[in-house]
């Protein structure tokens, strides 16, 4: 009796260790085939490479072409309508130059606000040291919408009284072509969003229509601006520290700006330097000389 209950207990023993191996079994073998893939993985055909340039913006830049003198016998029409000549905005005063065209839905505006908060930051007026003139790249646009920017733009100034100097124009294709190839402005029209692709830049010109500097960006320094204006008009205007700014600071063609030049204020220190040396070194004479005067003369009192 005692071998027969033994035996029923270690059938229940012997079936659970049995159904533990079984179980371990199939969980392993489940696993492995959930790791194993169902079938080929899809990968997406690669795109292209995020440096790589739009086909249409390789025709877009600035070539600068410093020191050359723009075509002032270009026509054009201003906000009021009338045809005017390009070169009636130059002789006596540095010209800043906006290309731009009026309904742009973004980049253009940026230019012209950052120009004109630029000009705020100067203590140079448009109509006495300057001139701005504004020229639409889209042959399309209107005299009615030059005049609507032009209001903008002054209001945005704050200066009513620049508007004599201040000039919003249209033209035809041939003079825009004209001025534009002078300048080195490269843009593109888009057909399919009916845009053009343009760079963002305003041109310093001298008063008599010669390329002096360009300014890159949609924000223009204050310093920079101002800089500029000072070089283009080779002196005539700015006070002595403009000048001596131009000293220490030096045109970047390649960044459009402009940058502290090192060696220049070394050289100004060491000339400053050698400047109160001398003066110490005078002084310093002068005084012994005047101590040796007073010991003399008074050693030829005492006789």
């Amino acid at each position: 009796m005692k071998m027969n209950n033994s035996v029923v207990r270690a059938k229940p023993a012997g079936r659970t260790f049995v159904c533990f191996v079984i179980f371990v079994a199939m969980l392993l073998i489940g696993r492995s085939a959930y790791a194993q893939p169902q079938g080929p993985l899809s990968v997406p055909p690669p795109g292209k490479a995020a440096t790589e340039q739009i086909p249409m913006l390789k025709d877009v830049g600035i070539d600068q072409h410093l020191d050359t003198k723009i075509p002032l016998d270009l026509t054009f029409s201003d906000e009021r309508g009338q045809e005017v000549r390009l070169g009636q905005y130059f002789g006596t005063r540095p010209v800043v130059l906006a290309l731009v065209y009026y309904e742009c839905p973004m980049l253009c505006t940026y230019v012209l606000n950052g120009l004109t908060g630029s000009l705020e930051g100067i203590a140079f007026k448009a109509g006495k040291e300057f001139e701005v003139v504004v020229v639409s790249f889209d042959p399309g646009e209107t005299p009615a919408l030059a005049a609507e920017k032009k209001q903008f733009f002054l209001k945005r100034y704050g200066r009513p009284e620049a508007d004599a100097a201040v000039h919003f124009l249209t033209g035809r294709e041939e003079s825009i072509r004209a001025l534009t190839s002078a300048v080195g402005f490269r843009y593109a029209y888009d057909a399919q969003i009916d845009q053009f692709a343009h760079p963002a830049a305003i041109t310093i010109l001298t008063n008599d229509g010669r390329i002096s500097r360009y300014l890159y960006g949609i924000e223009f320094s204050p310093r920079d601006l101002k800089l500029a204006l000072v070089e283009a008009s080779e002196g005539r205007i700015g006070t002595l520290v403009d000048q001596a700014l131009l000293f220490c600071y030096h045109y970047d063609p390649e960044t459009g700006k402009y940058g502290l030049v090192i060696l220049n204020l070394v050289r100004l220190a060491g000339a400053l330097t050698l400047v109160a040396l001398g003066g110490s070194i005078f002084f310093s004479l002068r005084r012994e000389r005047r101590q040796q005067n007073a010991v003399r003369a008074t050693a030829a009192g005492a006789r």
